[in-house]
C-alpha cells in the first residue's frame, strides 16, 4: 500500500508542477496590471475538466457474492493552449487496484499527458495533428463517441484485454474531406465528424498507459473511417481497425487484430455491429500450452434508442468472445436504461450478463445504476 502512495504522490506533484509550468511559461512580471493580464490571459488558455463513474453494484462473479458502492474511474484533464499550433494535456487517473499488494488501494496514475501540434489543412485532410507522449490510440476514443455508455462497462475489444485506449507513442489524426455542417453536429455528432470520415495512425509501446515497456518491439495501430453518403445517410460510417505488433512481455508474442466496425447514427437512435479476428494480445497473456500466441475471434452489438425529448435511453448491448484454444467462449448481455443530463451527465440502471461455455447465468451477473458526472 506504501508503495502505491508513493506512487499516486509522485503524480500529483507532477501534475501540479506541470500546471505550475504553464503558469510561469506566460512571462507573468512584478507589475500587479501585467499579472493580471498574464493570468487572464493564462486562464482564457487553459481548461480544467472532469468525469467520475460512480457506481452502486449488486450481483456475483465466478460463484461469489457481492453488493459494494465504488469509484469505477475518475478523470481530471488539465488542458493548456500555448499557441496556435501547441497544446498540452495532462491527464490523472483514479482507480481501484484490484490486483497485487496493492489490492483494494486508491491508486492516482497518468491516463494523458502529451503535447499536441496542431497542423494546417491541406488538400483532403482536415484539422489534422500530432498527439506525443502519453497519447490516443486510435480506436477506443472513437468507439467511446459513438457508444456513450463506458461508464457502464469497458467497450467489447478492451473489455477482453486485446487493446488500450491510451500509450506511450505517437499518433496523427485527420478528419476527411472537410466536415459535417453545424447542424449534424449539434444534434447528433460533434466528435470525428469528418464529411467523408476520419483516420488515425500511430506506432506505441503496446503495454498500454498503465504498463512499463517489456521488451525492445513496437506496436502499430491505425483506423481509417468512411461516410460514403454523408448527404444521402450522415450518420452511417464504416471503419476498420488493424493493429501489429507483439504481447508486452520478453518473449515478444505475436499480436494482431483486424476489426470493421458499420455505425449508424440519427437523432433518436444509435446502432453499431462489430466483428474482428485477431492472435495474441497487448499484455502477452493469451497464450496456449506451448506459449505461443493463439487465435481468437468474436463480435459486439449494440443499440441505443431515446425517448421523451432525449432525455432518456433504452440502451442493449450482445458480446460474442471465441477462443479458438480449447474452443472456449463467452457471452454477454448488457440491457439498460439512462437518463442524461447536462454537459454529458447521466444515471444509467442496467444488469450486465455474461455466460462462460456452462451458460451457468448465476456465475457472472451484476445488477448495477452508475452516475456519470462530467463537467
Amino acid at each position: 500500500m506504501q508503495f502505491h502512495l508513493i506512487k499516486a504522490t509522485y503524480v500529483f506533484h507532477f501534475t501540479l508542477l506541470l500546471i505550475s509550468t504553464f503558469a510561469l511559461g506566460q512571462n507573468i512580471n512584478t507589475s500587479p496590471q501585467t499579472n493580471n493580464n498574464s493570468l487572464k490571459e493564462f486562464s482564457e488558455k487553459t481548461s480544467i475538466s472532469g468525469q467520475w463513474f460512480l457506481s452502486y453494484q449488486n450481483g456475483n462473479k465466478s460463484g461469489k457474492a457481492f453488493n459494494y458502492f465504488l469509484i469505477k474511474r475518475g478523470y481530471i484533464n488539465f488542458k493548456h493552449q500555448f499557441s496556435e499550433s501547441f497544446a498540452g494535456r495532462i491527464t490523472p487517473d483514479i482507480s481501484v487496484d484490484h490486483e497485487g499488494d496493492g489490492y483494494g488501494d486508491i491508486e492516482l496514475r497518468l491516463k494523458y499527458c502529451y503535447v499536441k501540434y496542431n497542423l494546417k489543412n491541406s488538400s483532403f485532410f482536415t484539422k489534422p495533428f500530432f498527439e506525443i507522449g502519453l497519447a490516443h490510440r486510435p480506436w477506443l476514443d472513437f468507439e467511446q463517441h459513438i457508444n456513450l455508455y463506458r461508464a457502464q462497462d469497458k467497450l467489447f475489444l478492451e473489455k477482453i484485454d486485446l487493446i488500450n485506449s491510451a500509450d506511450f507513442g505517437v499518433t496523427f489524426m485527420t478528419l476527411l474531406g472537410g466536415e459535417m455542417d453545424d447542424s449534424y453536429k449539434k444534434q447528433i455528432n460533434k466528435n470525428y465528424a469528418g464529411k467523408y470520415g476520419s483516420l488515425a495512425v500511430g506506432v506505441y509501446n503496446g503495454g498500454g498507459y498503465h504498463a512499463v515497456e517489456e521488451n525492445l518491439n513496437k506496436s502499430v495501430e491505425g483506423r481509417l473511417t468512411i461516410r460514403p453518403l454523408p448527404y444521402i445517410i450522415p450518420g452511417l460510417q464504416i471503419s476498420y481497425n488493424g493493429v501489429i505488433g507483439k504481447g508486452n512481455i520478453e518473449s515478444e508474442p505475436e499480436w494482431k487484430i483486424n476489426s470493421f466496425f458499420l455505425s449508424w447514427e440519427n437523432y433518436r437512435a444509435v446502432l453499431t455491429a462489430l466483428y474482428y479476428f485477431g492472435k495474441g494480445d497487448f499484455s502477452g497473456k493469451m497464450l496456449d500450452n506451448y506459449k505461443h500466441a493463439f487465435s481468437h475471434n468474436g463480435y459486439s452489438l449494440f443499440g441505443d434508442y431515446r425517448l421523451f425529448n432525449r432525455q432518456y435511453s433504452i440502451i442493449a448491448r450482445y458480446d460474442y468472445f471465441k477462443q479458438n484454444f480449447q474452443t472456449n467462449n463467452t457471452k454477454r448481455l448488457i440491457l439498460g436504461i439512462a437518463r442524461h443530463l447536462v454537459n454529458g451527465s447521466k444515471i444509467i440502471i442496467d444488469i450486465d450478463v455474461l455466460k462462460d461455455n456452462d451458460n451457468k447465468l448465476s456465475d457472472n451477473t451484476v445488477a448495477e445504476c452508475v452516475f456519470e458526472i462530467d463537467f
